[in-house]
């Protein structure tokens, strides 16, 4: 197993990402499913051209007035399309800001959960966004807790962290299991 690590975060390693998942995905007999941060769907496509079928892919996009309000980043023909190719689609509030970040927003201070969150970005900021995408979408009951599974974050648009995790649902958050680094940025 080797670790690919990118010179900085972003887009630009997208497919690179990809291509390494991809790779670890073919070594192991143990994992079928694969969720994804994509906010606009673009690189969860990318990501079922290149597992061709290999495991279920999952999506988590922003939920609802993320950047705008009554407006998703993530568009009904974007929705339809990841839908006809067996990708389903979590639209929900984020595992470690959500109303936290209303209550924080108005009074200031911090949240339990924002501890976690930077924790998790002492590491890498991708790899904060799978643990969370992890859990939102374990909490939708949309991936098995207990198996192993790829999740793939980033920060801002594309990917570039993936990570091989044992998901939990958010009220045994601490429970989560990271096992395997696949890639990430070095900054």
């Amino acid at each position: 197993m080797k670790i690919t690590y990118f010179e900085k975060q972003g887009e630009d390693y997208t497919d690179e990402l990809i291509a390494a998942v991809k790779e670890r995905l073919d070594e192991s007999d143990d994992i079928d499913t694969i969720v994804i941060a994509s906010s606009t769907g673009k690189s969860a496509l990318k990501l079922y051209d290149a597992v061709n079928g290999d495991a279920e892919i999952v999506n988590v996009t922003h939920h609802s007035g993320f950047k705008e309000e009554n407006t998703l980043d993530i568009s009904d023909e974007m929705l339809d399309a990841l839908e006809e190719k067996g990708i389903s689609t979590f639209i929900g509030s984020h595992a470690f800001s959500g109303a936290n970040r209303g209550v924080t927003n108005k009074y200031g201070g911090y949240a339990p959960l924002d501890i976690v969150a930077d924790t998790l970005r002492m590491i890498s900021h991708g790899v904060k966004v799978a643990c969370e995408i992890s859990i939102m979408a374990a909490d939708a009951g949309l991936i098995p807790v207990g198996e192993e599974i790829i999740a793939i974050g980033g920060r801002g648009s594309g990917v570039d962290t993936a990570v091989i995790l044992t998901p939990v649902n958010a009220k045994d958050l601490f429970d989560l299991k990271i096992h395997e680094i696949i890639a990430m940025p070095r900054d």
